[in-house]
């Protein structure tokens, strides 16, 4: 029988993505499945149904789930969405694999295996794959502009008759995928940038963008290319360099994250209260805690002039470019999960074996397996 690949409605609150995208679907004729799209899944990213040719819209999720043999979704599924998924079908998408455990336990109940964009190998191969650097790519390009719009400052050196305009200083913290990107789009705008992260491999990318690279002598190289979190010791020292550079900006970005914690705190309250008046924090790293101290997800703060900005799901706001790179990163891992027309599982391939949450009612992603055994305890 023909594999059907089905794509739901986004139901989480301010998600404008969807899985699929009318380009990709053309490349899915490929691979020789079916295509069912719930009616109008891709209207937020900008994308009529009539605009998906070949595919057959559906109604209701509930029908959607019933009869697919594989899911793609953006956001994880709700606790209710879990446990309607067809017993022993595949779910690809990001699954927050760090929180969520009744959602868990309920696609181990239905047997369902799971796979975890968050969980996609940092390898060169797999890098097609990788949904947190499209998605990061966008959310810095789309903070930069943030931070420039809210700043009461203009970013370039204009000359004008009534006489020149400096250019603002900006400092994006974290150079990552996100941040280099945010890096770049604050020089086009024409602001002088100031880069930090703990990781020294990345003082060439920075300089590489024409920003500045600020040594603060503190060096957290991790895993997977991501930085370790930091001892007492090397914050204090981090904290003190960045605080003066941080009191000199006109626009600070923040991106700093480890992946399944909350994120390190970087700005403290007293180094808010050194900026100027005026100055503008965006805060991408909000809904996980924030790297500033006083930062709220979802709102702006406004501390003795400094605004403080909290946005949530950052990729979503450029959502028809966003959606687009999604659906090629879950078309790139479907090429390895469908072979001549038929699921097949290849527990000794890398990208498969490391993103699979769960299979067969087991939790492969041993850290959430651990996670769940000690719940039940």
């Amino acid at each position: 029988m023909t594999i059907k690949v089905a794509v739901p409605r986004e139901t989480a609150p301010g998600e404008r993505r969807v899985a699929l995208v009318p380009s990709v679907v053309k490349q899915l004729d490929k691979l020789g499945v079916e295509v069912l799209l719930q009616a109008g899944a891709g209207e937020s990213s900008g994308f009529n149904d009539a605009d998906y040719e070949g595919v057959t819209v559906v109604d209701s999720a509930d029908e959607l789930y019933a009869a697919a043999d594989v899911v793609l979704r953006v956001q994880p599924p709700t606790v209710e969405d879990a446990g309607k998924l067809r017993e022993g079908s595949c779910l690809l998408g990001f699954m927050a694999p760090h929180e969520g455990d009744s959602r868990i336990k309920n696609l181990l109940k239905r047997r369902v295996t799971s796979f975890s964009m968050e969980l996609v190998p940092r390898i060169t191969r797999a890098q097609s794959i990788d949904a947190l650097s499209s998605q990061a790519s966008l959310a810095g390009y789309k903070c930069a502009l943030l931070a420039a719009s809210r700043s009461p400052r203009l970013f370039p050196m204009l000359t004008t008759a009534a006489g020149t305009i400096r250019p603002a200083k900006a400092l994006v913290i974290g150079a990552g995928v996100a941040g280099l990107q945010a890096i770049a789009t604050a020089k086009r705008l024409g602001a002088i940038v100031e880069a930090y992260d703990v990781r020294s491999a990345t003082k060439e990318q920075v300089e590489s963008l024409g920003g500045k690279f600020i040594d603060t002598g503190v060096k957290a190289e991790g895993e997977g290319g991501y930085a370790r979190e930091l001892t007492d010791d090397e914050r204090r020292q981090q904290q003190e360099v960045l605080a003066d550079h941080v009191a000199a900006a006109d626009a600070v970005i923040t991106t700093a994250a480890i992946p399944g914690r909350p994120a390190p705190k970087i700005i403290d309250k007293a180094t808010v209260e050194r900026m100027k008046r005026g100055a503008v924090i965006v805060d991408m790293a909000a809904e996980t805690g924030g790297n500033c101290e006083l930062t709220k997800a979802g709102d702006d703060v406004d501390h003795n002039g400094v605004i403080i900005v909290g946005p949530r799901n950052i990729a979503s706001s450029a959502a028809t470019h966003a959606s687009e790179m999604y659906s090629r990163n879950l078309y790139n891992l479907l090429t390895l999960l469908v072979k001549e027309g038929e699921l097949t599982l290849d527990w000794d391939d890398q990208v498969i074996a490391d993103s699979c949450l769960t299979h067969d009612g087991e939790v492969r992603h041993e850290p959430t397996r651990e996670r769940l055994e000690g719940g039940n305890k």
